[in-house]
């Protein structure tokens, strides 16, 4: 999968517009993604994303990074195996084009796509 766009609110993923959070995992994508907590993640919010057991998770805390990645949640990524970058989603989305297709590695993307 290519990420061709993205603005506050919306992404472009192989031509198809999407303007709901997302996950990415290999080939597959999860729209509609909504949180617990709205602006907090916390552990059963990645339930189908840990389903497909990824060893890279990108994680995209919003335009401007208001979506909080508590500690204990990247710990326990961690302690699963999985190397985690929370970032803005912007710059989620750059890394995630960069290493997609490269890495021989599984990869995962959370997208918040607004604030």
């Amino acid at each position: 999968m290519h990420i061709d766009e993205y603005h506050f609110g919306k992404m472009v993923i192989d031509g198809q517009p999407h303007d709901f959070d997302l996950m990415i995992c290999g080939e597959e994508l999860y729209q509609n993604w909504w949180r617990k907590e709205g602006h907090r993640l916390c552990l059963d919010d990645l339930k189908w994303m840990l389903e497909r057991n990824p060893e890279i998770l990108i994680i995209g805390k919003g335009n401007v990074g208001c979506m909080e990645v508590p500690n204990d949640v990247v710990e326990e990524l961690d302690k699963r195996g999985i190397a985690v970058r929370t970032v803005n989603t912007g710059q989620a989305v750059a890394i995630y084009n960069e290493i997609a297709g490269k890495e021989t590695r599984k990869i995962g993307a959370t997208f918040h796509l607004t604030c």
